[in-house]
């Protein structure tokens, strides 16, 4: 099933689920799955939990919730947790259905909103405009003890990620998918009440919930300076906000015949950051299988390559173990929070003090031979300044005549070889004659102060 929500969410928001994240090595690159806010952090849960049905009850109710759904006996999913239960029906006509009971008003909510995304793509879809398929909502059933939803099932298969394989298959086809869900206009999130993030804003978030983390005195001090770093860098958060899924995983990817055929799972989609999607590919899938991956994502976006989507998903990647650790602490459970804190420490010790994002100071080019540096007050050469008539009609003339313009006309300037064409070389005017001066060869000194053999 799906992992704890761990993207710039409301820090107070616990988990959706009890497994937790894993951070991937640093140094690979490869951050784990992050997920969005969830679209009803905000409301209430209902202080009264309704009841649970069995699941043959679910079933004989999706008939009422869908008209001329005669369900004739029950299939996968068969699925439960604290706040949902999924039931698949097979109906007299062989068709499939999930029939979604919501435990809560705030699980109703969030399928309530879901539903309105699932509409909205499954028109982008029905116009031929992806290439992969969603669940589409057929009816709904709401009472003060009831909030069921009943969707077709998407057949397919979750992903094997590692069995995955470079070239243009299916890793491609993975990329692909997911760069047409980042393309999709992100008024079928906006419209349909999800949140939307714009970049500071999930900026903002992220620097938030590391306070919080900070504030549990568990944190290694070396991470808290490499995640600050990373959120104080203004370049990387220079994105355009896209539709995110939030929840991506094996799971929510179907496959069949080597192609990527459905996505599921968008109860946490929103507007935001798309390296909250990327990081799950850089944390599951094989590395040679990246370059795929990533090479049909972005042929798939309009925009320009993300320089530093890459990073801000290990960053991505990072933050969710805080906020695993975070669950565990506003929960008060004890093994959430040892586990929380031994992945932090791994963390640490595979870092160091190595930053998240490599400093962008200037550099300068090499410059072959050996380099001397040279004294305060050294001096490459003595140059003698000549006065210039500006008023002087044939002073420019007569200068013409011995200035080395760099065309080759086929003569060396008095017995210098090598000067015409030169590139870098500056004529030197002598002093003893000045209107009729040959030019003295003088290449530029370096700014280390050395100057280059033969100057």
């Amino acid at each position: 099933m799906s992992q704890p929500p761990t993207g710039p969410s409301d820090p107070a928001a616990p988990p959706s689920a009890e497994n937790a994240p894993t951070a991937a090595p640093a140094a690979a690159s490869s951050p784990t799955p992050e997920s969005a806010p969830s679209p009803v952090s905000a409301l209430p849960v209902s202080a009264a939990r309704r009841r649970k049905r069995s699941a043959l009850a679910l079933a004989a109710l999706a008939g009422v919730a869908v008209p001329g759904l005669d369900p004739a006996r029950l299939a996968l999913p068969q699925e439960e947790s604290e706040s949902l239960h999924i039931v698949g029906v097979i109906d007299t006509r062989g068709r499939h259905w999930e029939v979604l009971e919501a435990h809560d008003d705030a699980t109703g909510a969030s399928l309530d909103a879901e539903a309105e995304v699932l509409r909205r793509i499954g028109r982008i879809v029905d116009d031929g405009r992806l290439t992969f398929n969603v669940p589409r909502v057929a009816g709904t059933l709401r009472s003060e003890e009831a909030h069921i939803q009943v969707r077709t099932h998407l057949e397919g298969r979750p992903v094997d990620v590692s069995a995955l394989h470079p070239g243009p298959g299916l890793s491609a086809g993975v990329g692909r998918a997911l760069g047409e869900l980042h393309e999709l206009p992100t008024s079928v999130i906006s419209e349909a009440g999800m949140p939307v993030y714009d970049s500071q804003e999930v900026r903002d978030r992220w620097l938030s919930l590391m306070d919080d983390a900070a504030g549990t005195g568990r944190v290694p001090p070396a991470l808290l300076s490499r995640w600050e770093s990373a959120l104080e860098d203004p370049t990387l958060w220079r994105f355009r906000p896209v539709v995110v899924h939030g929840d991506l995983d094996a799971e929510n990817v179907l496959t069949a015949g080597g192609a990527v055929v459905a996505m599921r799972g968008l109860s946490q989609a929103h507007v935001g950051d798309p390296a909250e999607d990327m990081a799950w590919i850089y944390a599951s899938v094989p590395v040679d299988c990246l370059d795929s991956i990533e090479g049909a994502y972005d042929l798939a976006r309009t925009e320009g390559v993300d320089k530093h989507l890459r990073d801000r998903a290990e960053l991505v990647s990072e933050l969710s173990l805080a906020r695993w650790l975070l669950h565990g602490v506003r929960a008060a459970r004890d093994r959430i929070i040892e586990d929380a804190v031994a992945m932090l420490d791994d963390l640490a010790d595979q870092v160091g003090d190595e930053p998240l994002i490599e400093p962008r100071e200037p550099r300068l080019a090499p410059v072959p031979g050996e380099r001397v540096t040279a004294a305060p007050d050294a001096t490459t050469h003595e140059v003698t300044m000549v006065p210039v008539d500006a008023d002087d009609d044939d002073s420019s003339d007569d200068l013409d005549d011995g200035y080395d313009d760099g065309v080759d006309d086929g003569d060396d300037v008095d017995g210098v070889d090598g000067v015409d064409g030169v590139d870098g070389v500056i004529g030197i005017i002598d002093d003893d004659d000045p209107d009729t001066a040959p030019v003295t060869p003088l290449r530029l000194a370096h700014d280390s102060g050395s100057s280059p053999e033969g100057a």
